[in-house]
């Protein structure tokens, strides 16, 4: 039994979206439904709202992101950068690990701008499939350093950088410094947060790639309440945790952006990075706390989240969860510790950021998982049943 078995038999009733805590009140992670188990809306549910999984890519395909893309282009636009629907079309032009890559592709189609996405070549096979059909360009490239000029992020600047040179009207949306990110959830996605919740959230927790959905999200609640809890969720091979923890972002041996990535060093993508980005130095020094996630823990929750609740997410999204009851779990301690059992209910809340379908080939794939390590064997229906915390 691994730790996030042992962690939830702490409970005595855990289901997805509200954790009933032994003798010590009530722990709330979000409002996460069972959309093929019950149709009717949750008691702490605000009226009028609607009983799909909040920020679930489902139903939302990545819908942030989706959001974010459209207000930059749209920006680009009004400063004249690029022309929709122009003869020849204006290109927008990105580095990504595939999921920005997707939504980035259908907006620019869907607006009339031709895409040209960079990625690098271990990404997820679906991902890459999904841009291709969406009508984007792909470009793959080695998983290198940001240092490297070779990184797909280096990569997607420079060849805008000439494609402009040579006379086309381009854009780099630069996803990873560019301030339009964080302050789209800013505006958006932390105040809808806010709203559903009516004003009642202790904790968020999220995971940072570009770190703009932290940053965003992050401030907007430490603006309305400076008491909300900030807490990092981060994979294997990134250096955020030690960066929030202990303030530097890898050992004394190392410098920090040189750390090199290896082909297969975490099965998790989309969260987890080596540098400080500019949308995530928006928040880094209000961000409370970080929990450490292993590959072995996402796997095993997403296999319980989709055979208990039917949701089908991806590794980011997996991660996430494993953050919140892990947090539910040290909150729980804690008031033990302190002997506290007044009934106060603590509201964890999070975001499942990106569907399992974008990552069958690897997370989803349990040959993949065995052959790299993440597994002992391949996963059956018998053991997840008799391992399950609901």
């Amino acid at each position: 039994m691994n730790s996030i078995t042992r962690s939830s038999t702490a409970y005595s009733k855990v289901f997805l979206g509200v954790i009933l805590a032994t003798g010590v009140g009530t722990i709330v992670i979000q409002w996460i439904y069972r959309p093929f188990k019950s149709t009717k809306r949750k008691p702490d549910h605000p009226r009028g709202t609607s009983t799909r999984p909040a920020g679930h890519s489902s139903d939302y395909p990545h819908v942030a992101h989706k959001v974010t893309d459209f207000i930059v282009i749209r920006e680009a636009e009004k400063k004249g950068t690029i022309v929709p629907y122009a003869s020849p079309r204006c290109r927008v032009f990105e580095g990504t690990s595939g999921s920005t890559g997707i939504s980035l592709a259908l907006v620019a189609r869907a607006l009339g701008y031709e895409a040209e996405i960079v990625l690098p070549d271990d990404t997820a096979v679906e991902k890459s499939q999904l841009i291709e059909n969406m009508g984007a360009t792909i470009v793959k490239v080695r998983p290198v350093s940001i240092s490297n000029r070779s990184h797909y992020v280096n990569v997607a600047r420079d060849r805008a950088k000439r494609f402009i040179e040579e006379g086309g009207k381009g854009l780099f949306v630069d996803q990873f410094e560019n301030q339009m990110n964080w302050l789209t959830h800013y505006e958006t996605t932390g105040p809808e947060i806010w709203q559903q919740s009516r004003g009642k959230v202790d904790y968020f927790v999220a995971g940072a790639g570009t770190g703009g959905t932290i940053a965003g999200v992050g401030r907007f609640l430490k603006s309305v309440a400076s008491d909300v809890q900030l807490i990092l969720a981060d994979p294997p091979g990134s250096g955020l945790f030690n960066k929030v923890k202990h303030g530097v972002m890898f050992s004394k041996t190392e410098i920090e952006g040189k750390r090199r990535r290896h082909q297969i060093d975490t099965v998790v993508e989309g969260i987890g990075s080596n540098r400080l980005t500019g949308n995530l130095a928006q928040i880094i020094d209000l961000v409370d706390d970080a929990i450490s996630v292993t590959d072995e823990e996402a796997i095993e929750l997403s296999r319980l989240i989709l055979k208990n609740e039917g949701l089908f997410i991806g590794s980011s999204s997996a991660v996430n969860l494993v953050a919140c009851y892990k947090l539910a779990q040290q909150i729980k301690l804690g008031r033990e510790e302190q002997q506290q059992s007044n009934g106060a209910r603590t509201r964890i809340v999070t975001i499942l950021c990106d569907s399992g379908q974008r990552h069958l080939s690897k997370f989803w794939n349990d040959q993949f998982l065995v052959q790299h390590g993440f597994l002992n064997k391949p996963s059956s229906s018998s053991e997840s049943e008799s391992v399950s915390p609901f």
